[in-house]
């Protein structure tokens, strides 16, 4: 998996590799993110990280973490998958 970065500072992801990560189908990735299903958040290293960037993307409990570099090559992975929350108990 390789990030592509792109001229305004951040990075594009194929749909294959996101879909797969996230056990998704690749053709549901585009219309999931336009929806805002699927979110990402892009952050920039500083100090003794700085020339690292660090990519979220979020889809329901899923929570898939990278750390890639300026070529988007990925340093470390994380994929963090929470139990949904339990149903509250209707009022009685």
């Amino acid at each position: 998996m390789k990030l592509t970065p792109l001229p305004d500072g951040g990075f594009q992801i194929d749909a294959l590799d996101l879909g797969a990560a996230l056990g998704l189908a690749p053709a549901t990735i585009p219309a999931l993110m336009r929806a805002g299903q699927i979110t990402h958040v892009s952050e920039t290293g500083t100090g003794e990280d700085e020339g690292r960037f660090r990519v979220t993307f979020r889809h329901g409990h899923v929570r898939l973490r990278l750390t890639v570099d300026a070529q988007g090559e990925v340093l470390a992975r994380s994929l963090i998958r929470s139990p949904p929350p339990a149903p509250r108990n209707a009022p009685d």
